[in-house]
């Protein structure tokens, strides 16, 4: 029986998210006759914690269905003895690559697939706890449904179940490793209100992510869609399309990896950085693996302690971070475009190889980019006034911090990629029954 593991990771009480993921999982049990293991990793306080603890507490038994919630605690002891066993020369450093002490999306992402390799899965389906699933007829539209058409499948296969294909013939035998979907609602990124104040400061800001070679065309073109997911029309019908993928219709949080992809490249695991999870999804498609891309888009929505007093200066700085990111990153998505289907093997797998080139070569970039980055931010903050002004001051306070953590996320994610195949493996050695905190149903 395929097993798989529909994964959320949390760092807030998020009962109704617990509720709606465990409908998702019985709806793939009684239409897919697949095995699903809910995987919840908790990184919040206890209080918080006993919140969602209740929720997994209160579910209604489901054959086929496996609930795992682990907190912060188990969630260490897991790795530590994963990090262990992987041989590793420094384990407390990979440990800390995994679970550090501070907000890191790329790492949660990352445990989560080593959770899956614990259980034995093989796809991950990723989900989040400020999105909803949208609503037909009273029913609630869940992405799995389209992710379990095909994921894994080789994509010949794949085609019967897609409501069109532009698969290139060649391709029909690689295995399809990402089922994406988008979302509907606010912007991904927490921005729309700088836009609401000057749209003009705004688009000097998000022109800052495009590459600095494009045209000033190219950027305004990428500003128009970037953060926008999907459009405003409500889901009516199923549409799902077979080929290789836009990077601009998948959404992190709405995507199903297969175990072939997770397993051989990790998400950067970049401190206080958003869009740190993104690489593998450029992996796949600068590579020309098939995909699918479907229509059963998430309710995207934005938690109220972000946008005020401190919660608002640490998520624009997370989202500053993401910007600093892009100066190690682009080359690495630019090797990925130039070596195309060269990132891959003999067997259609992705060659970790190049790839770890390419992150070896991006680490000592010239911080110059960083610095003009950093000026324009300041300018275009200042200019907006208010809180803008006293995030260019908590900014300023800590610039090169800021631009020095910037190049130590890119060192550290080579040292993650480097010990990854073993971390893998050393994960399902271990497996994840005799981690505390797990309950089956």
């Amino acid at each position: 029986m395929q097993r798989v593991c529909l994964a959320l990771p949390t760092m807030r009480p998020c009962p109704d998210t617990i509720v709606d993921l465990a409908e998702e999982a019985a709806y793939a049990v009684e239409n897919f006759g697949v095995e699903v293991h809910l995987l919840i990793l908790d990184t919040t306080d206890a209080v918080e914690f006993a919140k969602n603890a209740g929720a997994v507490a209160a579910l209604e038994p489901t054959p086929g269905v496996f609930v795992h919630h682990l907190g912060e605690a188990q969630q260490r002891e897991f790795l530590h003895r994963a990090s262990v066993r992987s041989g590793a020369a420094d384990p407390e450093l990979l440990l800390d690559l995994m679970l550090p002490r501070a907000v890191a999306y790329g790492s949660c992402v990352n445990r989560l697939f080593l959770g899956a390799a614990a259980l034995d899965c093989t796809s991950v389906h990723l989900r989040n706890d400020d999105a909803d699933f949208q609503v037909l007829d009273g029913r609630k539209v869940f992405p799995i449904h389209h992710e379990l058409l095909s994921i894994g499948r080789p994509a010949g296969e794949a085609a019967a179940g897609v409501s069109r294909s532009v698969l290139d013939p060649a391709d029909a035998d690689k295995p399809v490793m990402l089922v994406a979907g988008s979302f509907v609602g606010e912007l991904c990124v927490d921005i729309s209100e700088m836009h609401d104040l000057d749209p003009d400061v705004y688009r000097e800001v998000v022109r800052l992510w495009a590459p600095p070679v494009w045209s000033d065309e190219e950027k305004d073109a990428m500003v128009d869609v970037s953060f926008k997911g999907a459009d405003s029309e409500p889901f009516s019908t199923d549409e799902s399309v077979l080929g290789v993928p836009d990077i601009w219709d998948v959404f992190m949080c709405n995507t199903a990896l297969d175990h072939r992809a997770y397993e051989v490249l990790p998400l950067l695991p970049s401190i206080e950085t958003i869009g740190s999870d993104y690489v593998l999804l450029h992996a796949l498609v600068h590579s020309g693996m098939p995909g699918v891309v479907h229509n059963r888009h998430i309710v995207n929505y934005y938690t109220p302690e972000r946008r005020t007093g401190a919660g608002f200066i640490a998520y624009q700085t997370r989202f500053v971070k993401f910007l600093l990111s892009m100066l190690y990153l682009y080359p690495v998505y630019g090797g990925m475009i130039d070596l195309g289907r060269g990132l891959l093997d003999e067997r259609h797998g992705l060659r970790i190889e190049p790839i770890l080139d390419l992150a070896r070569g991006s680490v000592d970039w010239d911080q110059a980019g960083n610095e003009h980055c950093l000026d324009v931010l300041d300018r275009s903050y200042r200019k907006l006034g208010g809180k803008y002004a006293e995030l260019a001051d908590a900014v300023a306070g800590q610039r090169q911090q800021l631009l020095d953590e910037a190049q130590e996320d890119a060192r550290r994610w080579v040292v993650l990629v480097e010990a990854w195949a073993a971390l893998v493996a050393a994960a399902r050695a271990e497996g994840l029954g005799t981690a505390s905190g797990v309950s089956a149903r």
